[in-house]
């Protein structure tokens, strides 16, 4: 089959693979109908390049149509279509039973220290091939894959994968009182996705970004704006539009991309210039984040507010404004999304023909997977407008 390999620091390319096959019980196959390209793809494409392995598969983010089910399989079979969420999770530890699927204790990957294993995403998190293919084996199949309607195209389901309940999730830990104020930092596909949820839930929103076509896409959807880039000072920004006491809450949707912190920027070039075996060990014990957005949300956000963290970070030793954050007395919360928690509370939106989320209005690129190495390209230089891609493998 076809497939998108790593092989180095901005060199993804398209190559035949072995195709999948069931290795367990529980393991179904997919034929995948199309694959998201996640903000945290161009962490691999850019910055984890120490933890991947030549040839590795990426993607987390699919959808397809059952081919194959192990005999433990029972809830899905061959002919349906189905989501795969992002992390792999048994449904049935102690973790699960806690809906902290994230975190699962049948998949932890024990020996990186780290949670559940992913679907294409470096040896940290179990080196599980991944879902930008023409085919993907899904182990815990007899959990994870999550059903859904025939006639709909794709985009109506595609994110639920992760997109969708990342968002939920960080507009849920953002613990915003009734009709609250809440500011989202970074309009990529998630902070989109956060926003449009939390007004849906009778919320005020106020997202800030820099780039022109993310902007015009949350002005589409209702959201208030500020232009970074116009800005002098963001916290004061947001802060003038809430009566000078700034919103109940902040989204850093954001992460290790946020501009700023030039040291982190070197740290940043400096590892992904070490070979594999001396920059990993650097990585894990050192501060590789550009910390600008995390520091803008503790400025922004109300005293006795709340910071939900759903962008990705990677460093081990990054300084915070401790004594900023204790005498402002702000909560924080944050980690990988338990997908599957949130199923229950999406299906009914992304199922109304009114597409209340507007999940039609998000892909700006729908491109086949021999397209794969222009479209990270494009995604991460942020060309013609890219704010989310889907590779369509039979396209």
């Amino acid at each position: 089959m076809k497939a998108v390999t790593w092989h180095g620091k901005r060199d993804v390319r398209v190559e035949n693979v072995p195709d999948p096959t069931i290795k367990e019980p529980d393991d179904a196959i997919i034929r995948v109908t199309s694959s998201g390209i996640c903000g945290s793809d161009l962490h691999l494409y850019e910055v984890l390049g120490p933890f991947m392995g030549e040839g590795d598969i990426l993607g987390h983010e699919p959808m397809g149509v059952v081919e194959e089910t192990g005999p433990e399989v029972t809830h899905v079979r061959p002919g349906d279509r189905v989501v795969i969420p992002f992390n792999i999770s048994c449904g049935r530890c102690h973790m699960c039973d806690m809906q902290l699927y994230a975190q699962c204790e049948t998949t932890q990957v024990r020996e990186e220290g780290m949670g559940a294993a992913l679907f294409g995403y470096t040896r940290l998190y179990g080196q599980v091939p991944g879902a930008q293919a023409e085919y993907l084996r899904v182990p815990q199949a007899q959990f994870g894959p999550i059903k859904v309607p025939d006639g709909p195209p794709d985009e109506r389901f595609v994110y639920l994968s992760d997109v969708l309940p990342t968002a939920w999730q960080a507009v849920d830990w953002a613990d915003l009182p009734e009709r609250g104020t809440l500011a989202v930092l970074g309009l990529g596909p998630i902070g989109q996705m956060a926003a449009r949820i939390a007004r849906v839930l009778g919320h005020r929103v106020i997202g800030v970004d820099l780039v022109p076509e993310r902007l015009e896409m949350a002005r589409r959807h209702g959201i208030e704006v500020i232009d970074a880039d116009d800005a002098d000072d963001v916290p004061d920004a947001v802060r003038q539009t809430t009566g000078g006491r700034g919103p109940d809450s902040v989204i850093d949707a954001v992460g290790m991309e946020a501009h700023g912190s030039p040291g982190a920027k070197f740290a940043q070039t400096l590892t992904g210039l070490l070979p594999g075996n001396s920059a990993a060990p650097l990585m894990s014990r050192v501060g590789v984040d550009r910390l600008a957005a995390l520091t803008t949300a503790i400025e922004t956000v109300r005293r006795g507010g709340t910071i939900s963290v759903i962008g990705v970070y990677g460093g081990m030793t990054d300084p915070l404004p401790m004594l900023r954050m204790f005498d402002k007395g702000i909560a924080l919360r944050m980690g990988q999304a338990h997908v599957k928690k949130w199923i229950g509370d999406l299906l009914p939106l992304v199922t109304d023909d009114a597409d209340p989320l507007g999940v039609m209005d998000l892909a700006t690129h729908r491109l086949p997977l021999a397209d794969a190495p222009r479209a990270y390209e494009m995604f991460q230089k942020k060309q013609d407008g890219a704010i989310k891609v889907l590779l369509q493998p039979n396209t």
